[in-house]
């Protein structure tokens, strides 16, 4: 090495030295402000218990060497060790599960989405796919954590809430359906009320957020989209707008057809408190971010309703697929629910594939019924209210799956 050459590598392991103090000086700069004390460290585990308070949150973790459920509670955090469980038949499962759901398409559907390859499953095959997808959670997990915490049997008075946070593949899966729905009393729907968090932070968050003043939040905007370029026609959109507007009269604003475009909407949504939205969605599993809405000028996307923050209590997601993220990163939680969540939205009801036109209308009616009176929601009340609106669109249609299992709730 040259004297030349000498010099400049001293001259760039100080400068380097240099950088690194700076880099430190920075950090203890910004632990030192009040609520960043943990600025780039692991969360202490007494500032996640409390998203438990309103019930124990279940991590499912996968790996290779073994499979766990994490059981919080705000007393602590309990081990379920799931030998049934294994990575390799995860895996397996979703994928046949995507199958499945993918071969769900036809005219009155609502949604669409890219994949690598079309899947032609239809029929009764599909049911059967999506029966032993339930079955074999039920098997392998649900029933063993439920059991754990003394969930063994249809509740006779108040339900009790359980939310799941699942990791890996799992996430692309209908949990809270899991179960033999032949049987009575050997499914998760008919134990307890699910919801789904993506993050223990997301759901401490928003339960810290209770009581506190969201836009206007006593106003609703309903966007729908009854005719889509290049998509088939919604007739039930109508029959929703109609039955919100009556249910917050004077308190709604409508964004319909060829008023709801992108810039209006994202507009709308810094102003209301809750949202409707109504229309077909489309999911890119390649590429989550890019899934989004169908609106009048192009797609409303994970990444736009990421780009601002909102102050909203209750969203719905009257579309296909706005609950399920990518196939290649799934623990990622890139879906519009987790976008409208994270944003602001303490609750945010969604569907993890498609749904039917005529029964998401009448779940979303039965939904708001239960929450909204004299004009005014009670977001509190979404994820028990969308879960009884299933337990009785599932005893009309048990042996048709498809129909019953997408519809999820997100928040505390």
């Amino acid at each position: 090495m040259t004297t030349g050459s000498s010099e400049r590598f001293t001259q760039d392991v100080d400068r380097r030295m240099a950088l690194a103090r700076e880099w430190d000086e920075l950090v203890e700069q910004v632990r030192a402000l009040e609520g960043f004390e943990d600025f780039l460290r692991p969360p202490p585990l007494k500032s996640l218990l409390p998203a438990a308070d309103g019930g124990p949150v279940v991590i499912l973790n996968i790996s290779r060497w073994r499979c766990d459920a994490l059981i919080v509670k705000t007393s602590g955090v309990e081990v379920v060790e799931l030998p049934d469980l294994r990575q390799e038949d995860v895996a397996a499962q979703a994928q046949a599960y995507l199958e499945a759901v993918g071969a769900r398409q036809g005219d009155t559907l609502r949604g669409s989405f890219t994949r690598d390859a079309d899947v032609t499953v239809s029929g009764n095959t599909v049911e059967a796919a999506l029966d032993r997808c339930l079955r074999w959670m039920w098997d392998a997990f649900a029933a063993k954590v439920l059991a754990h915490l003394g969930y063994t049997g249809t509740p006779s008075g108040a339900w009790p809430r359980i939310w799941w946070c699942p990791t890996g593949p799992l996430a692309l899966l209908p949990i809270h359906a899991a179960g033999d729905h032949s049987t009575a009393g050997e499914a998760v729907l008919d134990r307890v009320v699910s919801s789904y968090t993506p993050t223990l932070r997301a759901l401490v968050q928003a339960r810290g957020d209770a009581g506190e003043p969201h836009g206007d939040s006593e106003r609703m905007l309903f966007v729908g989209m009854p005719q889509t370029p290049n998509q088939a026609d919604l007739p039930k959109v109508r029959s929703e707008e109609q039955f919100i507007t009556q249910l917050f009269a004077g308190r709604c604003t409508s964004l319909v057809g060829s008023q709801a475009t992108r810039d209006t909407v994202m507009s709308g949504l810094r102003e209301h408190g809750w949202v409707h939205f109504a229309c077909h969605g489309e999911q890119n599993l390649a590429d989550p971010s890019q899934g989004g809405l169908l609106v009048q000028d192009g797609t409303l996307t994970v990444t736009d309703l990421s780009s601002q923050q909102y102050r909203g209590d209750f969203a719905y997601l009257s579309g296909c697929k706005t609950a399920v993220g990518g196939a290649n990163l799934p623990d990622e939680a890139i879906t519009l629910a987790a976008a409208l969540h994270y944003t602001g939205y303490r609750h945010v009801i969604a569907t993890l594939w498609s749904i039917w036109d005529d029964e998401a209308a009448q779940i979303a009616k039965e939904v708001y019924e239960a929450v909204a009176h004299g004009g005014v929601l009670r977001a509190d009340l979404a994820a028990e209210a969308l879960h009884h609106a299933v337990r009785r669109l599932r005893d009309r249609h048990r042996d048709r799956p498809s129909v019953w299992t997408p519809f999820a709730h997100t928040g505390p």
